[in-house]
């Protein structure tokens, strides 16, 4: 999985930032393709750091937006989130392909 990171309005993202984000998302890159793509941007809002995540996959896009004190911890929120989000789109699709493997079995019998 590629992983980008971004600050914006002068926030920087650091090697230690994206050092903790990729460890963050190892549990996510075990479970989708290596052409994955993931964008996380950060940015300040009202006081807050803000963190969203794209994780684009094969005919989806995961998306997650979370605050945070610090961008270490909005960070570290998202990548739970998309975490969530990955997990239920696999079982989701897993539910679909195994219903279809069973009416195609009814069907042959």
């Amino acid at each position: 999985m590629r992983i980008q990171l971004k600050g914006r309005a002068g926030l920087a993202a650091d090697e230690e930032l994206l050092a903790r984000v990729e460890k963050k998302l190892e549990k996510v890159a075990k479970q989708v393709s290596p052409l994955a793509e993931c964008k996380i941007e950060l940015r300040e809002e009202r006081g807050e750091q803000v963190a969203d995540g794209a994780l684009k996959l094969k005919g989806v896009t995961l998306r997650a937006r979370e605050t945070g004190s610090d961008a270490a911890h909005a960070v570290n929120l998202v990548a739970d989130d998309l975490a969530r989000q990955v997990k239920k789109h696999r079982d989701k699709r897993r539910a679909r392909r195994e219903a279809h493997r069973a009416a195609a079995q009814h069907h042959a019998v």
